[in-house]
This record gives C-alpha cells, structure tokens and sequence, in this order.
C-alpha cells in the first residue's frame, strides 16, 4: 500500500472510500427500509393516498436527483484529526506539518518516508531541501485528502 494510501486509510472511512458508494449504499438501504415499512404496514389513507404516490414520487426523484447531484460527500478531516491530537501525549501541529501529521497517523515520518511520498506525487524540486518539500508535501496531500471528500478546504 502506498504511504497516500495509508494516510487516507487513517483519516477516511473505507480509505479511498468509495465514499460516494457508501453514501449511495445508505441511501439504497433507507428507501428499501422505508418500502418494507410500507408494504408491511397498509392501511386504508396507504390505498387512498395511491393515486397521488406517482406524482410525488417523481417530484421526490427530482428532487433526489438534483440534491445528490449538487453534493459532494465531505468528511470532517479537521475534527478527525483534531481528536487525534488531543488524545496523543505530544503536541503534534497536523494543520502545518506533515511530520507532525504523519506522527499523529502513526505512520513512518522519517526522511526516508517522506522522500517516497514526495516520489509518489511527483515531487519536480530537490528533495535535499527538507524543508521546502515538506510544504510542498503537506499542502499536496491536504489537496489529495479534499479531492477524497475531506473537508480540509480553511487550512490551504
């Protein structure tokens, strides 16, 4: 697994979670919920109510249709990440380093690991210069957790 992959194994849920598939699993699963509540629940305003249910059911569908299209499931990275740091005995600043992050993911943050996950995002300047390929590192992978859904969009 690679060391991005890891991260986002630490921060989202499902790592490269099909978030969208599980948001879409747990819609599915509350709409066959709600049938069965339906089907094995019928009354008489159920039969009355029939011949109005394909009109609403379409205006519902739309509506579906345009929510889910103008969403984009987010995860709260900040939160995550911020109990992290209050529940580790170091104080690790996450929102700036990605030393400090990778500490607080448990994961290796040894210049060694550091030059792989450079590798591994195509890193063009001199990975001698620690410290401007931490920046770069840090800000890299705050924009590939956002593309994942994490809501990490105040801190770059």
């Amino acid at each position: 697994m690679s060391i991005l992959q890891n991260i986002f194994s630490k921060i989202i849920p499902s790592s490269f979670g099909n978030v969208v598939g599980n948001i879409k699993d747990k819609v599915e699963n509350a709409a066959k919920a709600t049938k069965d509540a339906v089907t094995n629940h019928p009354n008489e305003s159920n039969q009355a109510n029939q011949s109005n249910q394909p009109q609403s059911s379409t205006n519902q569908n739309k509506n579906n249709q345009t929510n889910s299209s103008n969403q984009t499931p987010h995860i709260d990275v900040v939160s995550i990440l911020d109990g992290l740091a209050k529940n580790n005995p170091q104080k690790l600043n996450w929102r700036t380093s990605i030393v400090d992050m990778l500490k607080l993911l448990g994961l290796d943050s040894s210049l060694d690991a550091r030059k792989k996950l450079a590798a591994e995002l195509h890193y063009q300047g001199n990975t001698s210069d620690s410290a401007t390929m931490n920046t770069w590192l840090h800000k890299e992978v705050m924009k590939k957790i956002a593309e994942k859904g994490g809501n990490v969009k105040d801190l770059f």
